[in-house]
């Protein structure tokens, strides 16, 4: 159930607000608008009146509703209306006139407005237009002359939802923190079905912004990303001339003048005002310092990598900064990714956005070498080749939201650990189209069968505990393929397999085989032996692939060092 408050101004606001809740709406959508509860239980109903004109009653709703207004006449306040549309989920059962009028009575108490027993409280009616929703009205002045005590209303009528959820068998919303994006108002969800849109703008420009924001080094840049996917930026200049915030438009999305529908970057999302921006921008800056060349595919998984350990061992603000940059990994992975998956990587972008964010302040420092590696790929649109280099960052990325997930979740973070929770859903499917190719390739390349044996001894050596279940999984030909790859470029199987081992516990992997194969394929990849080492290595290879082996047989035990002379 998901109560939104919004408040309105001026002498004629009731007016505005009634002649609304029992018009035909924007769209034709109000059906049959009745009263269900009001604040003396016999309020003038337009909507059950039979027998005299609707517009007569709603005047004489509206002269009831703002006689407490009246009275105070130059002193009546600011804000005059208070409006509290509360809507149920699309599966919650109907509820009956008398179950929506408790309910609205359970409202109007928690926010302050009529708390029970009041009778100086404020007046107040609730409207009925359809069977999943009703609009809650109410004037900002008690009978007594004073105004509401209505101290985070909003707030309140949200823990109150929560607790009508549970009492009337609704679907059950998860609490949040206040970090979550504003949502679509109800004029822009109809705006949005009116024009036969998937999408509301305001949703599009969050996701453009995001991206640029990921994507560029600089605010110039910034600018610059946002002009050419054609959003308008209108900027709010201080008296020096300094930009002091933004606001976004796109071409398109006119208001009944025809001028652009303008939306505050905080209003997009609580990250996305200009300070804000402009700190994000920071961690991505250029430095005065050397990067060494490599695989950027490989450099960014190799950050991405350590995110779990960020998120199992580092402090909260640390973790909160891993979060910030695993996000703005996501919104730009769609762009350098194989077409078929993009739609699954645009859902789980658009899904994990919401884990970003939370209470907790994010230190971004550790974040440098994740942003600066995606946003290589994505300014060079670097070939993947075979689709290794998408997939092996998939799969970290994959461990690294599950994290994500578990620690919103050990920190009660409910909205944000379900957000988590959905993102993971698309990434394995989007995981699984981009994977599964590359292993089945990498298995029509499996060694011989002496090699494989050779590397079945190595394993069953270096990690007995995991030996069966990777010799057993789908992708162990594809293993020991990228175990040969290593060993061709000068590697020491043993070692790099040693070396993959030790990167992460295999405990918690699906597929133990995939993930080594990932990480040997990075590792192989970098600091390969010399010419000379690795012609060694080769003639080594060759004859070690020659010479029988007995897995059985255990290795020489190592002798004494000689007795020491006295």
């Amino acid at each position: 159930m998901i109560p939104k408050i919004i408040l309105s101004t001026g002498p004629k606001a009731t007016r505005r607000t009634i002649a609304y809740l029992f018009g035909k709406g924007r769209a034709n959508e109000h059906i049959d608008p009745h009263l269900v509860a009001s604040w003396n239980g016999f309020a003038p109903d337009p909507g059950r009146s039979p027998h005299r004109n609707p517009k007569d009653v709603e005047a004489q709703l509206v002269a009831q509703l703002d006689q407490p207004v009246k009275m105070l006449g130059d002193k009546a306040p600011r804000d005059t209306v208070w409006h509290c549309p509360v809507r149920a989920a699309p599966e919650d059962p109907i509820l009956s006139d008398a179950q929506w009028a408790d309910i609205a009575r359970r409202m109007v108490a928690a926010a302050g407005i009529a708390p029970d027993g009041d009778e100086e409280a404020c007046r107040w009616v609730a409207v009925r237009h359809a069977d999943d929703h009703i609009h809650i009205a109410a004037t900002l002045v008690r009978h007594d002359g004073r105004r509401p005590q209505r101290g985070y209303d909003q707030r309140a009528v949200q823990r109150e939802a929560r607790s009508i959820e549970v009492d009337y068998g609704l679907r059950r919303l998860k609490p949040g923190d206040g970090a979550g994006a504003k949502r679509l108002t109800s004029k822009e969800h109809f705006k949005t079905k009116r024009l036969g849109q998937d999408v509301a703008s305001r949703d599009v420009l969050r996701l453009r912004v995001r991206r640029a924001v990921a994507a560029a080094s600089d605010e110039a840049e910034f600018f610059a990303l946002l002009e050419a996917t054609g959003v308008t930026v209108r900027l709010k200049l201080g008296p020096s001339g300094d930009a002091l915030g933004c606001n976004f438009a796109l071409p398109d999305d006119t208001n009944d003048m025809g001028d652009p529908v303008f939306y505050a970057g905080s209003t997009l999302a609580p990250d996305l005002s200009l300070p804000k921006i402009r700190k994000s921008l920071a961690t991505t800056s250029p430095e005065p310092v050397t990067v060494r060349p490599g695989n950027p595919w490989h450099q960014a998984t190799a950050a991405a990598d350590r995110i779990p350990h960020h998120l199992t061992h580092g402090n909260d603000q640390t973790a909160q900064g891993q979060l910030v940059a695993l996000g703005a990994t996501l919104d730009l992975l769609p762009i350098s990714a194989p077409a078929a998956t993009r739609a699954e990587l645009e859902r789980a972008a658009v899904a994990f956005e919401r884990a970003t964010r939370s209470r907790v302040a994010a230190d971004v420092a550790s974040t440098h070498a994740l942003r600066r590696g995606i946003q290589t790929i994505w300014r060079d649109r670097l070939s993947d080749g075979d689709g290794s280099g998408m997939a092996m960052l998939l799969d970290t990325v994959l461990t690294a939201v599950a994290l994500a997930m578990h620690w919103h979740r050990t920190h009660q973070h409910a909205q944000q650990a379900a957000a988590a929770g959905q993102a993971l859903v698309h990434l394995q499917v989007a995981y699984a189209q981009v994977a599964e190719p590359v292993l089945i390739g990498l298995a029509q390349r499996a060694p011989s069968p002496q090699m494989k044996h050779r590397y079945a001894h190595h394993l069953q050596q270096a990690v007995p505990e995991h030996a069966e279940r990777i010799l057993n999984d789908p992708a162990w030909d594809a293993l020991t393929s990228v175990l040969a790859e290593a060993e061709a470029a000068g590697h020491n199987a043993t070692t790099v397999l040693v070396q993959a081992l030790g990167q992460r516990t295999l405990d918690d992997a699906h597929s133990p085989a995939r993930a080594l194969t990932w990480r040997i394929r990075r590792l192989g990849d970098r600091h390969a032996p010399g010419p000379r080492a690795q012609a060694a290595r080769a003639r080594s290879t060759t004859q070690r692939a020659a010479a029988p082996i007995h897995p059985a047989a255990a290795p020489p035990p190592p002798q004494a060092p000689p007795a020491r002379r006295r």
